[in-house]
């Protein structure tokens, strides 16, 4: 089975109908959604983002590259060189199980929480954790602007379960999932995007962490050298597939492209063995699937 751990749900970037068809497309299974958190976002040359990957893989330049990717409005809209991005508060979850209750057999999903946001973290969990299809909760430090520690409430509610808890890092304080980990020592972690914007420091931090994993998903975030390098020092069984569609994946026509990472993956680990892992199994087997 084929899973895309990581997808953000919008409706109008690309529809359910059209998500359903890239699925039967591309031989992807199953989608894990998450709701939406931005509005439009800007057009980055692959040539800028090329450079903000070199950056903030060598620590070396690292500093230069939180410059350029740590840059917010004072209403907390994020910067880039090519536009602001609006960062919606309370991304809506109402939509992701909605969609879920739908198509049960195509889609599973993340419950979005931000400790920073109007709606209380605890209640919107609990709003949601009995859904159909509920595989653990995501969250974003960076965008949302604070330290996973403030995440805590959740996060004892989700150890129990045996959910995992989808983290996208920040900079400084907005990237210290340590104090998370040591408060909550049996919460089961996903980094996304290969553990940006830290990448191999973090890795080292969690290779014999045994419930600490990293997705591979985002074409801005990860290439293919990054995904060969993270699945080489942590090892197949720690990594999984995603895209965080629908940005980034640029069809040839335009539009998204859902198997483009699925691709990557297959031409990078010929191996059927590592390419089930990879793309399905892992994942199935942090969520008790």
């Amino acid at each position: 089975m084929i899973i895309d751990c990581h997808y953000h749900l919008n409706e109008s970037m690309v529809s359910t109908d059209d998500l359903l068809a890239k699925m039967d497309g591309t031989g992807i299974d199953k989608i894990a959604l998450m709701a939406n958190m931005c509005g439009p976002l800007p057009y980055i040359k692959p040539s800028l983002e090329k450079v903000g990957r070199f950056l903030l893989t060598h620590s070396a330049f690292r500093g230069t590259g939180r410059k350029e990717f740590d840059k917010f409005t004072p209403d907390g809209d994020f910067i880039l060189p090519s536009g602001v991005v609006k960062i919606l508060r309370d991304p809506d979850n109402q939509i992701v199980f909605d969609t879920i209750g739908q198509y049960p057999n195509k889609f599973l999903g993340w419950i979005f929480v931000n400790p920073k946001g109007n709606n209380d973290q605890l209640e919107e969990f609990n709003k949601w954790v009995n859904s159909s299809n509920v595989i653990g909760v995501k969250a974003h430090p960076f965008w949302h602007r604070f330290a996973p520690i403030e995440l805590l409430p959740v996060a004892e509610q989700v150890a129990p379960l045996g959910k995992p808890m989808l983290l996208h890092l920040g900079f400084d304080n907005h990237g210290d999932y340590r104090a998370l980990l040591k408060a909550v020592p049996e919460l089961k972690l996903v980094l996304a995007h290969a553990a940006f914007p830290y990448y191999s420091t973090i890795w080292k931090q969690i290779k014999d962490l045994p419930n600490v994993f990293v997705d591979l998903s985002a074409t801005s975030y990860v290439d293919e050298t990054i995904t060969k390098q993270a699945v080489r020092f942590l090892g197949v069984d720690k990594c999984f597939f995603g895209t965080d569609g629908p940005f980034g994946s640029p069809a040839p026509g335009g539009g998204f492209d859902l198997g483009m990472i699925k691709k990557r993956i297959e031409r990078l680990f010929p191996d059927k063995t590592v390419q089930a892992k990879l793309m399905g199994d892992n994942f199935s087997k942090l969520i008790g699937l």
